[in-house]
């Protein structure tokens, strides 16, 4: 709260006072507007004083969430209305405090009743609120208004402004009066998305200005919303020999009240466009600290002065555009479908900014839990790393919910057709591929594909004398890595904008080779430069396509040849550089199914669709699988093992080969004969445990029989071979990665994969003989607390 402090609303309470006691004709509008469910709802009062609407809200069927920051007014509220089922009372600043003593589950409804104008950053707070909301759910705002108010209480009123503001983004706005209050039902909260607006056509012939960049303890950002009815940051024009730091540091003293000194203010951008036909440069001046109490200084050029944020900011509504800009240049991609504009980003050496909510901490806590619960953090390095690097930091336009559920992608780059080129993994998948690399202290790593959050989960691994080198073709998502690092990051990364499949730049690469190298996007293929910048006894992680699978293998160089050591079912971001590769696909039936060819040239398809049209044949393999039961080992098998293996692609449900629209199946081709796997349920039940598939094989055209033969016996030998045991283990092949060129006879047994770059020899158990025992780790880079 931000007008009176919590000693002042403590002392009130304490006194026996109370507040405008609840009107018949609020009464009634609650219960006109805002009926309970059936069967019940929940509530949220916020501001709730001594009680007395809260037991209303209870009369009227709801359970209620009680809300006060002072604990005087709580303290009357249990003792008066001690009787009172179904309330919890709850001590709780709303707009400060971390929420999680509210419920994880949405509300019906949420009361903010004459406490609305006491709320200091009143954006992001009803924000908040709205996210709490179910679907149909209503916010209601009971209020004082500016024109039903004596003039020296119009601080606790609102003016028909701000209740426009406040009543902006909500899909339906219902304002009654009560008894000279306004009362205002808000449902379905849109969030405006946010417009970057400019001001009226200048008189001059060129502009320059800077603009302050500032966040709380929270890591959010002050914006003010101006008589414009913009949101602008604190900034103007230099005076005289000003420069743009000073001038920054100058205009937010006079508009914020906020002090900083100009050795806290660092210009990180300048942004140069012609609007209007004027030139205009603007310097972005990130401020790392600042003290002072916030005010409104130029009540006649700002409304107010509030902090938002960072996720909010998509949609904040109408924003002065190099105030959106600056953002950007701060938090790129931060603020979508910006125009264009000049950007000239700055080497500047800022240091790390503070600041996080105390929800962040409690959230990276529980996920840095969550990953340690499923063993995917079983050394003390990465178990350190995880509660240490804040997560949000690095996804900035995700909330702290989902930057922080360990088990889910954030995606931060997408393409033109809406395919995400870059995110930011789950943290379970990163924590076990770091896991994978054996890092000591003071190691030198290479990562390829970049985006922060990763790199320095390594580097805290690494230690203090560590060093991460990240690469990314992507100049965008370099640039954001930069900033990043800049604001929350450890200095003892480096992030480099290159094809990452050429490797790390020459000056960058210690003597003797990294110590270990990541891989963070699909690789069709291994790039010499991975191996070649390897040292000797270094691990190697990357996510490798084999038939269209992605698993991320732990490799460890040993020479010139690779040996792997561990496999993780995973999926990344495509390759973008000169390894990318467009799989040859052949489409079938129209627009029903494709073909794809994972390893090379399509087969000859002649004659295919005639056969699809034709008899299906079919041999179920008796082969059984549960509920929650892995069998990505049986795909790899195939995909390694089956001579002209491919994969068939469903597009629409009740096509002729009763694959699951956007699924797809290992397959084989004949002479106008197809071959594929599918599975089909057997036993039903309301428990997991009591259903049950059998694989079956499906053929179609003159050849099929036999194909179906040679498929289900695959699928027989897995079973008998690499799935260990009835509680569905799995045996994980032995895999060399030779160089291309490598001549037949110098290959271990095996089965042979081609790839541009690479010959992959796998060893399936039964198929070519035990599995060769793994090398010795080297000292360097492995540990036994480390070995995955």
């Amino acid at each position: 709260m931000t007008y009176i402090a919590r000693e002042q609303w403590e002392r009130h309470y304490s006194d026996g006072k109370g507040f405008r006691k609840v009107g018949e004709r609020e009464r009634a509008l609650l219960a006109q507007l805002t009926p309970a469910p059936d069967g019940g709802g929940w509530a949220l009062e916020l501001g709730c004083g001594t009680g007395e609407l809260t037991v209303y809200l209870a009369s009227l069927g709801y359970r209620v969430d009680a809300v006060d920051f002072a604990g005087s007014a709580l303290a009357r509220a249990r003792k008066e209305h001690a009787d009172v089922a179904g309330v919890r009372w709850l001590q709780l600043d709303i707009e400060r405090d971390d929420p999680a003593p509210l419920r994880e589950e949405l509300y019906d409804l949420v009361v903010m009743r004459l406490m609305y104008p006491f709320v200091g950053d009143r954006a992001r707070v009803v924000h908040g609120l709205g996210e709490r909301l179910r679907e149909g759910g209503a916010l209601v705002v009971i209020t004082p208004v500016a024109a039903n108010t004596p003039a020296q209480r119009r601080g606790i009123a609102l003016d028909e402004d701000e209740i426009a503001v406040l009543t902006a983004g909500w899909e339906s706005v219902e304002r009654r009066d009560a008894d000279g209050l306004a009362f205002l039902v808000l449902r379905g909260p849109c969030h405006t998305g946010t417009r970057a607006v400019e001001k009226g056509p200048t008189t001059g012939h060129a502009l320059t200005g800077a603009l302050a960049v500032v966040t709380d303890d929270g890591g959010r950002v002050l914006l003010g919303r101006s008589r414009r009815g913009l949101l602008e940051l604190p900034g103007g024009k230099p005076n005289g020999p000003e420069d743009f730091a000073a001038a920054a540091v100058r205009e937010l003293a006079e508009e914020t009240g906020l002090i900083a000194d100009p050795a806290d203010a660092y210009v990180v951008t300048m942004l140069g466009d012609d609007i209007h036909g004027v030139p205009r440069l603007t310097a972005v001046v990130r401020i790392t600290a600042w003290t002072g109490t916030l005010s409104n200084p130029e009540p006649d050029k700002f409304a107010r002065w509030e902090f938002f944020d960072l996720p909010a900011l998509a949609c904040a509504g109408a924003m002065f555009a190099p105030a959106a800009l600056a953002l950007d240049a701060v938090w790129p991609g931060v603020i979508p479908g910006l125009p264009p504009v000049v950007s000239y980003p700055l080497a500047v050496a800022q240091p790390p900014v503070p600041g996080e909510p105390a929800e962040a901490v409690r959230l990276r806590q529980a996920m840095t839990q969550k990953v340690i619960d499923g063993g995917w953090a079983p050394s003390e390095p990465v178990r350190a790393a995880l509660p240490s690097v804040p997560r949000h930091r690095f996804a900035p336009e995700a909330d702290l919910a989902a930057a922080y559920d360990g088990d889910q992608v954030i995606v931060t780059r997408r393409d033109e057709t809406g395919a995400t080129t870059s995110s930011v993994s789950a943290a379970w998948l990163q924590a076990d591929m770091i896991e994978s690399l054996c890092l000591t202290p003071d190691v030198t790593v290479f990562e390829a594909g970049s985006g922060g959050y990763n790199a320095e989960l390594i580097a805290h691994v690494a230690g203090p004398k560590g060093r991460v080198v990240t690469v990314d073709i992507d100049p965008w998502v370099v640039r954001r890595t930069r900033r990043f690092l800049a604001e929350a990051g450890s200095g003892r990364v480096t992030a480099v904008a290159a094809d990452a499949a050429l490797g790390a730049p020459a000056h960058l690469v210690p003597r003797g080779g990294f110590d270990a190298g990541l891989i963070t996007y699909n690789c069709w293929d291994i790039s010499p430069a991975w191996r070649e910048q390897l040292a000797e006894g270094g691990r190697l992680v990357l996510p490798l396509e084999i038939g269209g699978y992605t698993r991320a293998i732990t490799f460890e160089r040993r020479g010139e040849v690779l040996h792997a050591r561990h496999f993780t079912h995973c999926g990344f971001v495509p390759d973008q550089g000169q390894q990318a590769r467009a799989i040859p696909a052949v489409c079938l039936l129209g627009s029903e199914l494709t073909l794809r060819f994972e390893h090379g040239e399509p087969a000859d398809t002649t004659g295919l669709e005639e056969a699809l049209r034709g008899p299906r044949h079919e041999v179920a393999t008796g082969i059984t699988m549960r509920t929650g039961v892995y069998f990505g080992s049986l795909h790899l098998y195939a995909a390694t093992t089956l001579p002209g293996f491919c994969r068939l692609h469903a597009h629409q449900d009740g096509g002729v080969t009763a694959i699951a629209k956007d699924h797809d199946a290992p397959a084989i081709t004949g002479d106008a004969s197809l071959a594929y796997l599918t599975y089909v349920q057997t036993r039903h039940g309301e428990r997991p445990e009591d259903k049950e598939w059998v694989w079956v094989v499906h053929a179609f055209g003159e050849q099929g029989p036999q194909l179906a033969e040679q498929l289900a016996a695959t699928v027989w030998a897995w079973d008998r071979n690499v799935r260990a045991d009835d509680n569905d283990q799995h045996v994980d092949p032995g895999l060399v990665v030779h160089p291309a060129g490598t001549p037949d006879h110098l290959l271990p047994a095996g089965d042979v994969l081609d790839k541009e770059h690479c010959r992959l020899v796998f060893r399936w158990p039964g198929r070519n003989g035990p599995l060769p025992a793994p090398a010795r780790p080297t000292d360097t880079v492995a540990t036994a607390t480390g070995e995955a």
